[in-house]
């Protein structure tokens, strides 16, 4: 399978674009929106966390793996437009990223209020990346 989209090339520069943004809005979700829930949902505080450079890198990398199937997903199907690609954003978001942690949630115990957090970041992100990628097509 070549990496390719309607113009005949995958557009990196929008996959990294829609990668910083997921990066950055995880900086804000786990920071100032939704980090103290997110401390008290998995039973830890600030000084809890050792510092280390792993989940950052982690993160990286995944956010742009979701960007670059996104980016494979728009083509087949011709998406074009920043709601388009948002809307299948969301649909990829809720239809396998939340769905799959539902059942880790459930699994793991994690609770309610963690799943959503941690799911909201996600889905959240789909849509924002789809858009990005839908409207940079």
């Amino acid at each position: 399978m070549e990496l390719i989209s309607q113009s005949g090339i995958v557009n990196w520069w929008a996959i990294l674009a829609a990668t910083a943004l997921a990066f950055l809005l995880g900086g804000l979700w786990y920071g100032p929106l939704f980090g103290a829930a997110w401390l008290e949902a998995i039973g830890k505080t600030e000084a809890d966390l050792e510092p280390s450079a792993t989940p950052f890198v982690v993160s990286f990398f995944a956010a742009l793996l979701t960007a670059l199937v996104l980016a494979l997903l728009l083509a087949p199907i011709q998406v074009s437009g920043w709601l388009d690609g948002a809307v299948l954003g969301l649909w990829v978001g809720l239809g396998f990223i939340a769905t799959a942690m539902a059942s880790d949630a459930s699994f793991c115990r994690w609770g309610l209020k963690l799943f959503l957090i941690q799911s909201g970041y996600r889905v959240l992100y789909s849509v924002l990346m789809g858009g990005i990628l839908g409207y940079w097509q």
